[in-house]
């Protein structure tokens, strides 16, 4: 039996502070002082990602170097700079960030361009997934599937993949976000086309750069998703805990902006990425009455990982007793292979239509 109090959160509560001229001349172009770790990553990544390109470009032209070498050298350092980089853009568009209507509409595609994120990232999840909230309108819920089966996931991601530049400006048509669907079929046209020009041009240079980063961070994003609103608890109307799962104490939040919090973020999506771990112990008396999800030490990524592998030994183990009643870790994986299954009633409300909360 395992028994745990309330847990000591380690998680970031407040903004990394910088100062100097060169931090003044920065806050002067973002609406909030404490996003000033957003400009001087954005700035970094200007200088970063365009260099590595022209590294992989001159070594499969003009070195020795074999293509696959360069081609492992580049995408680990993608691989290492894309999550805070996501991340980044997930907070700033949930909050104003520049203070230049053009810098705020430019940044986002520019850092989808050097990383191969969906150009359409921003309608997709403000306009869809948090109004629909992983109910049944959500081209991304994930309750119709078996979320500890991969199969499923690869169903899931499939799905995503080939046809949400088809289902996300239809969605967007059908509620009237007219300006937002030409939008998202130019920029993800433009980008696809953008893609498909360079490899033509020269594959050597535009599969790592370009077709390899926009396949694998829809994979990962869709991974991040699952895990994300793995578990369903029907029993409970939807308003942001039911359908959803929160990982505190881990590295990906001190890297990531808290991510992890996920439940604090879908009952409000506005909410600064420092006051998170405030928020979740303020209402640790909601969580524990809700039947709440929480696990510590692994992050959504690794949850899903665990599922599809049936690792839920594992999943038990991380899980966090929030009331302190003692459950042993079979109890704990009944309920979670129970929230776990495709979702075909909810009680409490219609599947499909986002609660009120």
């Amino acid at each position: 039996m395992q028994t745990t109090s309330f847990p000591t959160i380690t998680d970031p509560q407040v903004a990394p502070v910088y100062s100097g001229p060169l931090s003044a001349q920065l806050c002067g172009f973002i609406q909030e002082a404490r996003d000033e770790v957003f400009i001087r990553l954005m700035l970094r990544m200007l200088v970063v990602m365009p260099l590595a390109m022209g590294a992989v470009w001159y070594a499969v032209h003009y070195t020795a170097v074999p293509f696959w070498a360069a081609w492992l050298a580049y995408l680990a350092l993608w691989g290492l700079l894309l999550p805070p980089v996501i991340l980044m853009l997930h907070c700033t568009m949930h909050r104003p960030f520049f203070r230049s209507k053009f810098l705020t509409k430019a940044h986002p595609y520019v850092m989808s361009a050097l990383f191969g994120i969906p150009s359409g990232y921003r309608e997709h999840h403000m306009a869809v997934h948090h109004v629909e909230d992983n109910m049944g309108e959500d081209i991304s819920s994930t309750i119709a599937y078996q979320r500890d089966s991969f199969l499923h996931f690869l169903m899931y991601f499939g799905r995503f993949f080939f046809f949400v530049t088809i289902e996300l400006p239809l969605y967007l048509f059908r509620k009237g976000r007219t300006s937002m669907a030409r939008r998202v079929i130019v920029m993800e046209t433009s980008h696809e086309l953008l893609v498909l020009g360079v490899c033509l041009l020269d594959w050597r240079f535009g599969v790592p750069a370009f077709l390899l980063p926009m396949v694998v961070v829809r994979f990962m994003m869709m991974a991040g998703n699952w895990g994300q609103h793995a578990f369903i608890n029907v029993d409970h109307k939807n308003n942001g805990i039911a359908n959803a799962i929160t990982c505190i104490n881990v590295g990906y939040n001190r890297r990531c902006f808290n991510d992890g919090y996920h439940i604090g973020h879908h009952m409000k999506a506005n909410r600064h990425w420092t006051e998170l771990p405030g928020d979740f112990i303020a209402n640790r008396e909601q969580y524990v009455r809700e039947g709440a999800v929480v696990f510590a030490g692994i992050d959504f990524f690794l949850v899903s990982l665990l599922l599809w592998t049936k690792q839920w030994g594992i999943l038990a183990r991380c899980y966090v007793r929030l009331d302190g009643v003692e459950r042993s870790d079979a109890e704990v994986i009944a309920m979670l292979k129970e929230r776990v299954k495709p979702v075909t009633r909810w009680p409490l409300e219609s599947i499909g239509v986002a609660a009120a909360g």
